[in-house]
């Protein structure tokens, strides 16, 4: 295996981690400072639709590595 194809495996993984925060917004995650302001500047729902976006984009990057 080389070094592309475990980063391709690490970002997918990244990238489910990102959802599953996402979906389930535990509290202590969700009260961060990072992501209090994102949610200052994007609203609750812009933060949710970027990490969303973040997430799958992570994901997509990652499978498209391991190819």
């Amino acid at each position: 295996m080389n070094g592309i194809a475990l980063l391709g495996i690490l970002l997918v993984a990244y990238g489910f981690v990102v959802l599953g925060i996402t979906v389930k917004k535990p509290e202590k995650v969700w009260s961060m400072g990072k992501i209090q302001l994102f949610i200052k500047v994007l609203g609750e729902k812009g933060t949710v639709l970027f990490f969303y976006v973040f997430g799958v984009a992570a994901i997509g990057f990652g499978i498209w590595l391991m190819l």
